[in-house]
């Protein structure tokens, strides 16, 4: 198992065409990939892009989000076998949310409920 440091310092560029590889092997896009990482981080598209760019670990793409999305607190349930809720370390928190999103669009949730909105 990979200890919780190696993830906080794997880079995000190198995570990010296997969420997009996921939501695309379900018929999902990268624009919605896209759609769920700026709703969760608060990025611009041009941010993320610049993110990617840089190379940017998963720790340092969190703590610097420009506006974590207060409604993320809404998702709930098992990722990895772990119910989000419980998580205690924020940054693994903030990743398993990222996950269940994406895990959410390749089961073929609409964005509407992915993106927490109307509740």
């Amino acid at each position: 198992m990979v200890a919780r440091q190696d993830i906080y310092k794997m880079s995000f560029s190198r995570v990010y065409p296997l969420l997009v590889a996921k939501a695309e092997r379900k018929g999902r896009t990268k624009a919605e990939v896209d759609e769920i990482i700026r709703w969760l981080t608060g990025y611009t598209q041009e941010d993320l892009q610049i993110q990617l760019e840089n190379q940017v670990d998963y720790e340092t793409f969190f703590t610097k989000a420009p506006c974590l999305n207060p409604a993320r607190q809404l998702i709930k349930g098992v990722v990895c076998g772990v119910r989000v809720e419980d998580i205690q370390e924020p940054i693994m928190k903030e990743i398993r949310y990222l996950d269940k999103l994406i895990d959410e669009l390749a089961k073929g949730k609409p964005m509407d409920k992915i993106l927490r909105k109307n509740n």
